[in-house]
This record gives C-alpha cells, structure tokens and sequence, in this order.
C-alpha cells in the first residue's frame, strides 16, 4: 500500500521564519512527480515557488491562500508507492507520459492527460476527497528502487469517464487552467469540445481570439469610487518594510544634505556613449559608477553598524543597491562587487534586476547583502527626498528628476539641465565635512565627467 509522507515547509534562507501562501500550484487528488512546484509563496525578500521532494498522490494541501505558513509546518502530504517491485507500474506511468506528450482528447478520470510541463503533472485522482481516501485507487504493485515514482489511475474498462468536482469546470489539464487565468478566459462561461463538455486547450485558444478581434464597446461612465474604511494587513514583502524602515528610523541617527548640479555635461556625454555601437547606457549606469569611484575616495561611507552597536564594519567590496519598483511595491535588488564592473556592465545588470523586480523574479539572494544605496527618485516626477536609510548601511545617495532650468554658466544665464542630489548618512560612521565632501564629489563628476579619468 502507497505510504503517506508529510512534506513541511523548508526554510528558504536568509533568516526566515515563515511564508505567505500565495498560490497553490496542486490540487488534492493530483498526482505529482519529484521535485515538482507545489506552492507558491511570498517571503520577506521574495515570491517562490517551493517544489515538494516527494512523488505520487496529494492528499491534504495546508493553508489557504493568505494565510502565514511557520517553517516546518506542515505544507503538503503525499501518498507514495512502495520503492520496491515490479515494474508494471513504471510502465503505466510512461504510457500516461506517452499520452500527456500526444494531448489525446478521450474521456479520463478527473481532468484528464496533463499536458507536458517541465516537472510536469500528471493526472488526478477522480474526486476531490482529501486524506487517506483519496489514494484509495492506486495500484499497490511495488516499484524497484531504482524506477521514478509516480502513482497512475487504475480504472476498471477501456471507456473511461469524466468526473467533475462539484464547483470546479472540468478542463483537459492543469495547465488549461492556468492558460485561461493567465488570458483572463472564464472557464464557466465555456462551452468544451471534449468528451462531456471537457474544456480543451483548442477552446480556450478560440475564447483568446475571439477576445482580441471582438470590437471594443466604448466602457459606460463609472461612478466615481466610494472610500471604504477598514484595516490591511501588514504581511509579506510590505510588513517586511514596514518593520525594516521602522528600525533604521529609530536606530539610526540619519542626517540629509543636498545640492543643485548642472547635469547637462553628464547628458551629453551619455548621448554620445549611445550613438556608438553597443549596448546602450543609462543615466543610472553612470551615476552607479560615480558613486564606486566616490567610494573609493571616501570608503568610511561604505560601511554598517556592528549588531550591538559597538564598532563600524568597513566593506572592502561595494554591493550597490538601488531602488526599484516592482510589481509587488519598491524593492532594493543588490549589483554585487559594482566596483569590479565597467560602466557597460553596470548598466548591463541594473537592466537585468530591474527587469526581474518588474516581473517579480527577484531571489532573495538578489535581495539583500547591499552595502550602498542609489536611490533614483527622479522617475516619479519630483526634485528632492530625505529617504531613511536602508538598515544596516550607512549611506545613501538620491537623485531627483533632470529638467531644464535657468542656470548661471560661465557667467551667463542659461537653460541647462539640473538635478537635485541627496545625501543621506548615518552620523555614528562619519562627520558633516566627510558626508560634505562625497556629495560634492559626485556633483563635480556629474557636472564634468571628465573628473573620472582621475580616478580610473
């Protein structure tokens, strides 16, 4: 008989003691291969899908979508075949991978032949009891120990039937439904094709189409939206700021300074990069590597707080942070060792992490470890910000919005391009004149590029 193996949440690292349930990617009575995503969950750093070491039948799923999941709690239990046996269940199962690969449309148990999926599903248990009884249909033929497991339907004639779950559309696989979620398709406003009103993917497709070749009726006036009181939980990414924020604003004894520069040097310069062939560079490139090469002149800035408070740790590395938003609010993803990388690179993996914070695909390990912060502001439209500091570090620098504005140049009135620079600190790690002397660093390079051939 298959034996039930309960699979807990693992810890994910980085000091988590728990996880959100975002999406379960299972349903009880699913039959599921080694190492395949079950679940998908939010942390303090990231959302990841989290894959269960165990093959066969899911028989209890813990947790509902919403709810905190501790780390080793309970998240799945699986019904697992014997390891050892013949090997007429191994057969069956790649017979069900020969089918899923064909896509045949014939009346199944449940939803049918899953479609091939990297760590693809594969079939579920007619019903959706959860528990013990949900396994009640598995071949208890033992398996040799060398044969992947994977637990298939025995069912007793060649015309097999489809059985819907009360509530749940019947669709040919798990990833027809994904399709249509993902294509905003209702499934229960679909007629399927299949056997017994199957849902097929080829309806799904058709309800696609027609969606983008329907005209578009002009939308009716909707009234103007009523504010609802009531409370939102902190959870998630956000209770991780929230709780962050509230530290580094109560740790640290932050002090901000500014200045107005003329960018208009730094602008031409970046057009000039561009209209050579290569990859493009942006203005948030160059003012990264400006902050390396400031660093580098004032390295007590590129540093953090001991724990307790009681010393400074200097970082011989710059990992440099910076402010992006993603679709799950802003995050800080973190360019290791930025100091070591060209101008062209830099700007090469700011692409690329602003990219997966749009996406959310950012890893924790992405997430955290920064040692310097450059907070581009600028893209939301506004001048100037007093930001608080992203604990542990020390320092941060911001930038506001580059707009042409009346400016005093070599002794004439002019229109040039500014912008507003920040310097936020922590007092404990340096004084005003040092603070003072990197942000007036950075604006001279902003203002004459050409001072960073001096430091290079």
């Amino acid at each position: 008989m298959p034996v039930v193996r309960e699979f807990r949440l693992p810890d994910l690292g980085e000091g988590l003691t728990g996880a959100e349930v975002v999406r379960w990617l299972v349903e009880v009575g699913e039959v599921i291969a080694v190492d395949q995503p079950v679940v998908e969950v939010e942390t303090a750093k990231a959302v990841v899908e989290v894959p269960c070491p165990y093959g066969g039948v899911v028989t209890a799923r813990y947790g509902e979508e919403g709810e905190e999941i501790a780390v080793g709690a309970p998240l799945v239990t699986v019904a697992v075949a014997p390891a050892e046996g013949a090997s007429l269940l191994a057969e069956t199962a790649a017979g069900m991978l020969v089918e899923a690969a064909a896509e045949v449309e014939r009346p199944l148990v449940g939803y049918g032949v899953a479609e091939p999926e990297k760590g693809g599903r594969r079939r579920r248990v007619g019903g959706a009891a959860a528990g013990p009884a949900a396994v009640a249909a598995v071949d208890p033929a033992p398996v040799p120990a060398d044969v992947p497991v994977v637990v298939p339907v025995v069912v007793p004639a060649p015309a097999l039937v489809v059985r819907t779950v009360p509530g749940v559309v019947p669709v040919i696989s798990p990833l027809v439904r994904r399709l249509a979620r993902e294509q905003g398709v209702d499934l229960a406003a679909l007629s399927g094709s299949g056997p017994d009103g199957l849902i097929m993917r080829a309806d799904v497709e058709r309800a696609v189409a027609a969606k983008t070749v329907a005209p578009t009726a002009p939308a009716p006036t909707a009234p103007a939206p009523v504010a609802r009181e009531g409370v939102v939980p902190l959870r998630g990414l956000r209770k991780a700021v929230a709780e962050k924020l509230s530290r580094s604003h109560r740790e640290i004894p932050a002090v901000t300074c500014w200045v107005d520069t003329d960018a208009t040097e730094l602008m031409m310069l970046r057009r000039q990069l561009n209209a050579a062939p290569g990859p493009k560079v942006s203005v948030l490139a160059l003012l990264a590597r400006i902050c390396t090469v400031a660093l580098a002149r004032f390295p007590e800035l590129n540093s953090s707080m001991t724990e307790d408070g009681s010393g400074i740790i200097r970082h011989a590395a710059v990992h440099l942070g910076f402010a992006a938003q993603g679709e799950r609010g802003l995050v800080v993803p973190v360019v290791r060792d930025a100091h070591a990388r060209t101008t062209e690179q830099l700007g090469q993996e700011l692409g690329r992490l602003t990219e997966a914070a749009r996406d959310g695909s950012l890893t924790p390990a992405e997430l955290t470890g920064g040692t310097f912060t450059l907070n581009n502001y600028g893209v939301f439209g506004v001048d100037g910000s007093t930001p608080i500091l992203n604990h542990p570090e020390a320092a941060m620098l911001g930038v506001g919005r580059i707009v042409a504005k009346p400016w005093v140049h070599e002794g004439e009135l002019a229109v040039r391009e500014v912008v507003q620079l920040s310097f936020t600190f922590d007092h404990r790690v340096c004084d005003g004149g040092t603070a003072g002397g990197f942000l007036r660093f950075v604006a001279d390079c902003v203002e004459r590029p050409g001072t960073l051939l001096r430091q290079l």
